[in-house]
């Protein structure tokens, strides 16, 4: 007997299709952003840093930092000197402001960086061993920057004769007290708005506060020697009676 045969369905096991799911690393407007600018200045370095690395004075002097206190200092350094290691800093431009607390490291005669959200350092952790106790600290959040990040580094300046020229006396003693300082911003904002209602002023931030430096070096190192030498002084004394 024949019978006829119905084609039977195979089926088949299919594996689930993996759900794609889009995600916005980073909204625009918020993508980190660099400023940078630089001064020759006709100071000595050792002067120049005891201004930058007096943070509490930031407020009469800085654009946009309307408020500056040292909250709390390193341990001495191999010279016995203290630095600040954190301050609470209001800052702020095109039309909003934010006062955060900001972790701070200064290698001694050369830099003093403060760092706000979640910035972390780039200095060698072997040139801050006197900010041991604050090097690990974790990030402190702020509303307006999820980072926020300005060195000021200084070195002797040297300048480099023309081509085929050699060095001469002359030369170096021309350089002698001259400083090169360098101001280095690095931001992001948590919140692309912030970023367009600053979008305006950000571009200049860095050569303003760097002229509005050299204004206040100019006022307190053409002074007679003796105010800066007690200025000096002073400055010291408060850090160490700060750190302790």
């Amino acid at each position: 007997m024949l019978r006829t045969l119905r084609p039977q369905r195979i089926l088949r096991q299919t594996k689930p299709q993996a759900q794609i799911i889009r995600s916005f690393i980073t909204l625009p407007g918020t993508e980190q952003q660099s400023l940078a600018a630089t001064r020759i200045l006709p100071y000595k370095s050792n002067d120049l840093y005891t201004i930058i690395a007096d943070v509490d004075s930031y407020s009469s002097f800085l654009p946009y930092c309307s408020e500056s206190r040292v909250t709390k200092w390193s341990s001495p350094d191999q010279n016995g000197q203290r630095w600040p290691s954190e301050a609470d800093l209001k800052v702020g431009w095109g039309g909003f402001d934010e006062t955060f607390t900001s972790r701070l490291f200064c290698v001694p005669g050369s830099v003093v960086e403060a760092l706000g959200g979640e910035a972390i350092t780039k200095l060698a952790k072997a040139d801050l061993a006197h900010h041991s106790a604050t090097f690990n600290a974790p990030a402190r959040a702020n509303s307006i920057f999820q980072s926020l990040s300005t060195r000021w580094t200084i070195r002797p300046f040297q300048p480099i004769p023309p081509l085929g020229q050699p060095q001469t006396d002359k030369v170096g003693h021309d350089a002698r007290g001259q400083t090169e300082v360098r101001l280095s911003i690095d931001f992001q904002f948590s919140n692309p708005i912030y970023a367009a209602l600053s979008k305006a002023v950000a571009p200049k931030v860095a050569g303003i506060m760097i002229e509005a430096f050299e204004v206040r070096a100019r006022k307190l190192l053409e002074a007679p020697r003796a105010a800066v030498g007690g200025r000096s002084q002073h400055a010291g004394m408060a850090a160490k009676e700060g750190g302790v």
